[in-house]
């Protein structure tokens, strides 16, 4: 009962972080107190006595502990800490840390989320979304930009010059709209919903390019030349990093820059003789502006430095002699301008640096600041727009859609797919606005945005794969009247750009979390990295004992809250969503856990593992996506018709959660380890978590079907017409109709079924299309009333026209290959009528 006692003294005091002198005086009084009671039993008195002395390491003093056990330890963590590039050390510095930093840190304080100012919008940018981008929105036609222009329409890219889409994000003094990130988010969100290749020409300037680097690290001299041209698109710019052999590895970019004298506007200037091949680049075939990352040598020492200067960004004017571009790639049959852009010893003035000449070898830096900021925006914004146009239009027409003579949607099949569409959907939304709120507060966050990329673009490919699976015959035929298939094809190129996903699972999110987010690695690599000894250990003297003390929190956390199913975890009462609170703190302390025993194990070769990379990657990415959506429905007041919605995300992210901690786990390259990790987070077993079941499942399904407001909340931000000759307004005009006659067709369906086939009048013969037969003899046997007769005529032929697809004749396909408009029928006979 002593040992017991005086283990379970200790056990408490690290579990609520009770350390110093106030531990060592608890573990005294209970090794004398334990020993006294056992009869100073050996046993007792070794045990008290390891406690007591660990108790008293920490409080020894700083010179004897320094001595004797830090300075041995620091030679040992430096053999297992991973070591960093000098890019890698600059990836690590750039950014800063909020909510993520909660979720490494395996105890979570969710009042910091619930009452982080949120994603929010000013009046005149909604007024700026409620009028010019639904202005544009209505200019744009998807199949002719595609398939006929190869292009925006003329008057499409001047109403993008006036109306300042292009200076979004730049400050109204520098002739700019000044709008917030959530802003930007909203505004590229809306346009995908209608035109994916429109969106990216928005998007491109107002991320990464020449006008956010500007903007941060400019000289006054730039920013006051180039920033109103860019706001009013009088220079379009691109930003050129991807090389064909480095891809968008800024350290082994082969572009390069000499620091030489040449001549610029008549005069003999320092600058740079820049070559470069460039590809992937978007804008590049219109630029007036290219943005560069180059490599810049100074082998002549012009500068007196080193003769390796480092990733530097520049600035290459169009019309400079030696720029090459023009040529146009094809991104996956979307047609925004997408091309190569190359140079050989292009002559430019050090007053093309961005920044200017003090910033020289800082690029990378610069790239990974505004990168946090782009990936946070962009990409999950038309991963989103995917999601909410594919929750709009396959719900409708899942429920437009008939056979059987029932709506589909009221098939288990197609509600299996339709409960992901509306989940997920919902899913990215929270995350998007989660990430935006942190950036409208000055936040750059440099691990959220790997993850919100990476995963809404995984997501956009989920939702839109189930949506062509409910639509699918009508989704696979190109055509004017298909509402899925641009977004089915962009579906890759979201996955590919900005760090392709597989890099960015398996070695960004959790290789850079892992360290950046932290509390205390990155100040120990800083130790360990140390010159002056003395220094270093004092520095990691301070450290290491509160990183130890961290450690075993996690662990008895972790499987404390594994045994009471995390009931001891105390939570949040707002949504009487207590349970899933308790979850996730569990899983945080277990991920924090793994963390430690990662980077101690596994050190500087997880770069290698990139297996269990990328399985922990996931698990940041499920406790990231389920907080997130218990932010948004808090943000929204907890409305209950979000709630079979919010258990559905929480549920799914916590199951998905528990299969990646658990496949981390039973894979941990230290086999050694794999039994005790096991017993520490799942002590019960991986059991419990099993995600939404079927009743919560076709609630879910049901959300994107029937018209509420839920359904409103999920496809909010989508771009609506209701034109019964536009792609998405025919499904929404059939939709509506569908709803307003659903009591007239449900009588008419139940008189066919009910009646002998003697006495159908011939009506079973008759073909879909003759809607106008079947009226007039529903009417006439008094099913329909004589005024419901034009309403239901206008439905059927709504619902039918749904389905009908889009056929070419030879010539037509013939034309649409030189870009022309080619004749079009649909497969089915006219309508009549």
């Amino acid at each position: 009962m002593s040992v017991l006692l005086l283990v379970l003294s200790a056990l408490v005091l690290i579990y609520f972080s009770i350390g110093g002198k106030t531990a060592a005086i608890v573990m005294s009084v209970a090794t004398l107190v334990g020993v006294a009671n056992d009869g100073w039993h050996l046993l007792s008195f070794v045990i008290g006595g390891l406690l007591l002395a660990l108790a008293l390491l920490i409080t020894l003093p700083g010179d004897l502990r320094l001595d004797k056990f830090s300075r041995p330890l620091l030679g040992w963590v430096r053999s297992r800490l991973p070591k960093l590039s000098p890019t890698e050390q600059e990836a690590l510095n750039s950014g800063s840390v909020d909510w993520d930093g909660e979720l490494f840190s395996g105890k979570p304080e969710w009042n910091k989320l619930l009452d982080a100012a949120p994603a929010h919008l000013t009046s005149e940018e909604q007024a700026f979304l409620d009028g010019p981008v639904e202005e544009l929105c209505k200019m744009l036609d998807d199949w002719q930009i595609t398939h006929e222009h190869y292009d925006l329409p003329d008057k499409v890219w001047k109403f993008i010059r006036d109306k300042g889409f292009f200076g979004l994000v730049i400050p109204k003094e520098d002739g700019g709209l000044g709008f917030s990130n959530t802003a930007h988010s909203e505004i590229v969100m809306k346009i995908s919903t209608r035109s994916v290749s429109a969106a990216v020409t928005v998007m491109v300037p107002n991320s990464l390019g020449p006008g956010e680097l500007l903007m941060h690290y400019g000289t006054d001299d730039q920013k006051h030349h180039y920033l109103p041209r860019l706001a009013k698109g009088k220079e379009i710019p691109c930003f050129a990093l991807t090389s064909p052999v480095a891809g968008s590895d800024a350290g082994a970019i082969p572009d390069k820059g000499i620091v030489c004298k040449g001549e610029w506007n008549g005069k003999e200037v320092l600058g740079l003789k820049v070559t470069w091949n460039k590809r992937y680049i978007t804008l590049a075939p219109v630029a007036t502006l290219i943005g560069l990352a180059i490599k810049v040598y100074d082998p002549e020492k012009l500068l007196g430095g080193n003769d390796d200067i480092g990733v530097t960004c520049v600035m290459v004017p169009r019309e400079t002699d030696g720029v090459n571009a023009g040529a146009r790639h094809l991104p996956m049959n979307t047609v925004f301008m997408n091309g190569p852009t190359w140079g050989t010893e292009v002559f430019i003035p050090m007053e093309q640096v961005i920044g200017g000449q003090d910033m020289l070898g800082k690029g990378w830096k610069m790239l990974l600041e505004c990168l946090s900021i782009g990936r946070s925006i962009s990409l999950p914004a038309l991963g989103t727009g995917a999601g909410k146009l594919a929750s709009l239009a396959t719900g409708s027409y899942a429920y437009t859609r008939e056979q059987f003579g029932r709506t589909i949607s009221q098939f288990e099949g197609v509600q299996e797919a339709l409960e992901p569409i509306a989940g997920y959907t919902y899913m990215m939304d929270a995350a998007r606005l989660l990430t935006a709120g942190m950036l409208d507060r000055g936040v750059r966050p440099s691990v959220p945005s790997a993850v919100l990329k990476y995963r809404n673009t995984d997501l956009m490919r989920e939702v839109i794969n189930h949506a062509m699976d409910v639509v699918a015959g009508r989704g696979v035929i190109t055509g004017p009247r298909n509402f899925l298939a641009r977004a089915y094809q962009a579906v890759p190129i979201g996955i590919t750009v900005e760090g392709a996903n597989i890099l960015t699972r398996s070695l960004m999110i959790f290789g850079q979390g892992a360290i950046r987010c932290h509390p205390f690695i990155v100040e120990e690599i800083e130790a360990a990295g140390m010159e002056d000894e003395d220094k270093a250990a004092k520095q990691f003297d301070g450290i290491f004992y509160r990183h130890l003390a961290h450690t075993t929190r996690n662990a008895l956390r972790a499987f404390v809250l594994g045994l009471s199913k995390g009931w001891l975890e105390t939570a949040p009462r707002q949504g009487d969503i207590q349970k899933y609170y308790r979850q996730l703190g569990r899983f945080s302390a277990a991920f924090a856990l793994m963390t430690d025993v990662t980077l101690l194990t596994v050190g500087g070769g997880l770069k290698a593992r990139q297996r269990l990379s990328g399985r922990m990657a996931d698990c940041l990415v499920q406790l990231y996506y389920a907080t997130a959506v218990i932010k948004q429905w808090h943000e929204e007041g907890y409305p209950d018709d979000q709630r079979d919605l919010v258990e559905w995300c929480l549920q799914t992210c916590l199951h998905d959660l528990q299969d990646s901690m658990r496949d981390a786990i039973i894979n941990f390259p230290v086999p050694a380890l794999r039994w005790p990790l096991r017993l520490l987070v799942f002590p019960l077993g991986a059991t419990g978590l099993n995600g939404p079941d079927d009743k919560l499942g076709a609630k879910v399904a049901a959300t994107i079907v029937n018209d509420t407001p839920v359904r409103q909340r999920i496809s909010r931000g989508t771009f609506i017409n209701m034109d019964p000759d536009d792609p998405l307004g025919r499904v929404l005009n059939a939709y509506n109709l569908a709803n307003e006659t659903a009591e007239m067709r449900q009588r008419l369906h139940e008189a066919i079924r009910n009646r002998d086939e003697d006495e159908l009048d011939g009506i079973a013969l008759l073909m879909g299309h003759q809607r106008k037969e079947l009226v007039d003899w529903a009417c006439a046997q008094g099913i329909i009333k004589a005024d419901e007769c034009p309403k239901m005529e206008e439905a059927l032929t709504a619902l039918y026209d749904v389905i009908r697809v889009d056929a070419f004749d030879a010539d037509g396909l013939k034309a649409l290959a030189k870009g022309a408009k080619g004749k079009r029928k649909v497969v089915e006979r006219p309508a009549k009528g």
